[in-house]
């Protein structure tokens, strides 16, 4: 039980962090700094920032692996702990901000962890910080001087990327890939292409990326036979071709949708 509340008290300080780059941020403690930016001009919402360390009372902590942070630009907030998944929203007004409810996972978590997890839980009731951006940097300063340093790491781009499909679905209905299934897909750096796998049979076709959509040609593919599972997911996974779908690219993630309802998701290869 006392875990879970201080689990809980490190993700409602997640969000937090996040959100304080969306405030006026100076070079001092929050709401003095002569040179302010903004979140629309240092582009804090709608970026992946991994968490790098935390500062309290003058001694830095490094935190553990994975750990990111990230608020959408509808005020939708998400992250990870290196344990443990969070979710909430952010409201902005003025240069404060508020959360509604978090939601987490509950995964048991080692010493280092909880270490961590306890030392940002005594942060929690700064409610407000200067927010400065400087290249891919975001530190977040406490007025009593408590920091926790963040680092822009980039979205997976769209090209060139090895993207191993996880889902397969029409409408809202999606289904993971069955065992044994190997599928994934290329997009050409250099030419209209793509190029992959179906989860049987390899595939390639035209691929002409514009405007937060891809035009798929005619697929070409090999003509192996493989369980029915496999053959099922290829039939469904075809269905993106010869014709136009629309691309979500969220970090290392990517969400297609076809005209023909066929959903799509795939995760960037590391």
């Amino acid at each position: 039980m006392d875990k879970q509340r201080l689990t809980l008290g490190v993700l409602a300080l997640l969000p937090l962090a996040v959100a304080c780059g969306t405030e006026t941020a100076g070079g001092g403690p929050a709401g003095t700094g002569s040179s302010s930016v903004t979140a629309a001009r240092t582009g804090v919402t709608g970026v992946h920032w991994n968490v790098d360390s935390l500062t309290v009372d003058g001694r830095t902590t490094r935190t553990p692996a994975g750990a990111y942070l990230r608020i959408g630009r509808d005020g939708t907030v998400g992250g990870n702990l290196g344990c443990n998944g969070f979710g909430s929203t952010a409201t902005l007004k003025d240069d404060r901000v508020g959360f509604g409810d978090v939601r987490m996972t509950e995964m048991a978590c080692g010493k280092t962890p909880m270490a961590f997890e306890r030392s940002l839980a005594r942060v929690v009731a700064r409610d407000t910080f200067n927010a400065a951006v400087k290249g891919d940097k975001l530190t977040l300063t406490s007025g009593d001087g408590d920091r926790i340093g963040l680092t822009r790491e980039a979205d997976a781009p769209l090209r060139g990327t090895k993207w191993t499909i996880t889902s397969v679905g029409s409408g809202d209905v999606a289904r993971s890939l069955p065992a044994g299934a190997v599928a994934f897909f290329v997009l050409d750096e250099r030419q209209d292409a793509l190029s992959g796998r179906l989860g049987c049979n390899n595939v390639s076709a035209k691929a002409t990326v514009r405007d937060g959509h891809i035009t798929l040609g005619a697929p070409r593919t090999t003509r192996m036979v493989c369980d029915a599972s496999l053959m099922e997911t290829e039939r469904a996974l075809l269905r993106l071709f010869d014709g136009t779908v629309s691309y979500v690219l969220d970090h290392r993630s990517l969400a297609l949708t076809s005209t023909n309802g066929t959903r799509v998701t795939a995760l960037a290869d590391k």
